[in-house]
């Protein structure tokens, strides 16, 4: 090879050296984190869970990669979105919400599990127990179901006169719903109510659900303590 060739070959090959090295780069870890409700009433949780990310010294973008997923209540989703999620072998999936949390639960043994549930964890079969949850999930319960009789008496306690309650359930979220549902009927005879369960799933069929109360006149609402009621408190409260 003529000395102006080789200069030219090592020149090139000099040029590419950076290139190389900005592709093998190291990949960010993934952190996975499926919601039932929506990005915009979500919002505040989002920015909690970063903050404590951050505080636990992982920052987006530096040294992990965070992936929101928003169900929006659409759960048929849920079993495509954690195949992906498992078949990319991402870090850690983030499921706060029964729905969610079982669903990953389902879809890999290996791939950490962090949720949060509220209902007993034990009884909904995500860890062995709380002292040792063993497998590989594990996170923490709010308490919301086992307070949906203290929640009605608190309603009682605001509106005494009342009757007749409506009890909005989500079907889509057999847990919650059936647990609320369940407390209901068992603390309404203590407090003299009747109950009428009403379901709703979508956006639309809250809609239908607001407009079956406007026929039929309940004294009170109880709302489910349901991710999906949680992202549409606004179009609740309207």
């Amino acid at each position: 090879m003529r000395r102006r060739d080789f200069i030219k070959v090592v020149a090139g090959s000099a040029a590419a050296w950076p290139l190389a090295g900005h592709a093998q780069q190291p990949v960010l870890p993934v952190v996975g984190f499926v919601r039932d409700g929506s990005a915009e009433a979500s919002a505040r949780l989002a920015a909690a869970f970063r903050k404590g990310l951050n505080e636990a010294g992982y920052i987006e973008g530096q040294n992990v990669t965070v992936e929101y997923h928003w169900l929006q209540g659409q759960y048929e989703r849920l079993p495509a979105l954690m195949a992906d999620l498992v078949r990319r072998q991402v870090a850690v999936i983030a499921a706060p919400g029964f729905v969610p949390a079982q669903a990953a639960k389902a879809a890999t043994a290996t791939i950490p599990i962090v949720f949060g549930v509220g209902d007993d964890p034990v009884k909904l079969g995500l860890v062995a127990s709380l002292a040792q949850p063993a497998g590989n999930a594990t996170g923490i319960n709010i308490l919301t179901s086992e307070v949906t009789a203290k929640r009605l008496r608190l309603l009682h306690d605001l509106v005494p006169k009342a009757a007749r309650v409506a009890v909005l359930v989500n079907p889509g979220n057999a847990s919650v719903a059936e647990a609320t549902s369940r407390e209901m009927q068992e603390a309404a005879p203590t407090l003299g109510l009747q109950i009428q369960i009403i379901r709703a799933t979508t956006i639309g069929e809250i809609n239908a659900a607001f407009a079956t109360l406007a026929r039929e006149h309940p004294d009170a609402l109880f709302v489910a303590a349901d991710g999906l009621f949680v992202s549409r408190r606004v179009q609740l409260a309207t």
